[in-house]
């Protein structure tokens, strides 16, 4: 990827469905995703941490020990191997750091999973 300045705002704007993060930037062995969601994901875990930073709105990340409420300018790191589902009941903007190894859904396939050919699309 070129480097160059990014505008959260400008970026997000383009995405146009939920669930569907889109990779707007790298640093070293990581991706760093943008994605607008709303409504219930899936139960899955990773074998990677998965930072979760809202740029906009507020998501619950439920995990089987806790629920984490995330708002504006707040972040959480899940750690790996940890079930967590993250559920937003207005749009959320969110901006996450992958490994490049991270699989959207881990090893579940589900129908909102999102292959990297997908997320890697220009937006």
């Amino acid at each position: 990827m070129k480097n160059q300045v990014i505008n959260l705002k400008h970026k997000a704007a383009l995405i146009k469905d939920h669930w569907s993060p889109r990779v707007v930037g790298e640093v070293d062995d990581s991706y760093i995703k943008i994605a607008k969601i709303k409504g219930e994901f899936t139960w899955h875990d990773h074998e990677e941490d998965e930072m979760f930073l809202v740029i906009e709105g507020s998501v619950t990340i439920q995990m089987k020990a806790e629920n984490v409420v995330l708002n504006q300018g707040e972040f959480y790191v899940v750690p790996k191997g940890v079930l967590h589902n993250p559920v937003a009941s207005e749009e959320c903007t969110l901006m996450l750091f992958e490994k490049k190894s991270t699989l959207h859904t881990g090893a579940v396939d589900a129908a909102l999973t999102k292959n990297i050919k997908d997320q890697m699309k220009p937006l």
